[in-house]
C-alpha cells in the first residue's frame, strides 16, 4: 500500500512513480525546516537580548527553544523517523546522546568531588592566619 506524498515523514522512502513529485516534496520539507530551524534561532536572539522576559528564566526558555532546535534538526534534516527502516539511526542517536550524558555527568562529578577535596592554596592558607 502506498502511503500519499502529503502523508509521509521526511526522509520516508519513495517509490520511482512518485520520484518527480518527490523531489517537489523534498524541497518543501527542506525550506520547511529551514523556516522553523530561523524562527527559532531568531527567537533564542530576541530572548537572550530582551528586558521583557523574567531574566531567571530566560535560561530555561533558552533551554526549551535549543532542544526544539535539535528536533527540527533531526526531523527535517537527518530524516530521524518512527519507520521501521529507521530503527538503527534512533537507536545510534540514542547511544550518542548515552555517552555524550556520561561524559558531562562523569565531568561535572569529577570537577566536585575535586573541589570539595583539594587543598587550599599557600596564599589563601597565609591569608587565614593573618585574620
Amino acid at each position: 500500500m502506498e502511503t500519499p506524498l502529503h502523508d509521509r515523514a521526511p526522509g520516508d522512502e519513495i517509490t520511482a512513480g512518485d520520484r518527480r513529485n518527490a523531489t517537489l516534496s523534498g524541497l518543501q520539507a527542506y525550506l520547511i525546516g529551514l523556516g522553523l530551524a530561523v524562527i527559532l534561532t531568531g527567537t533564542s536572539f530576541w530572548a537572550a537580548s530582551t528586558h521583557l522576559l523574567w531574566m531567571p528564566g530566560v535560561p530555561i526558555g533558552l533551554a526549551v527553544l535549543a532542544v526544539a532546535q535539535m528536533g527540527i534538526h533531526l526531523v527535517f534534516f537527518l530524516h530521524i523517523t518512527t519507520g521501521p527502516d529507521n530503527t538503527n539511526n534512533v537507536l545510534a542517536l540514542a547511544f550518542g546522546v548515552l555517552i555524550v550524558f556520561l561524559v558531562v555527568a562523569g565531568s561535572l562529578w569529577i570537577m566536585a568531588n575535586l573541589n570539595a577535596n583539594m587543598m587550599p592554596s599557600p596564599e589563601l592558607m597565609n591569608m587565614q592566619m593573618q585574620h
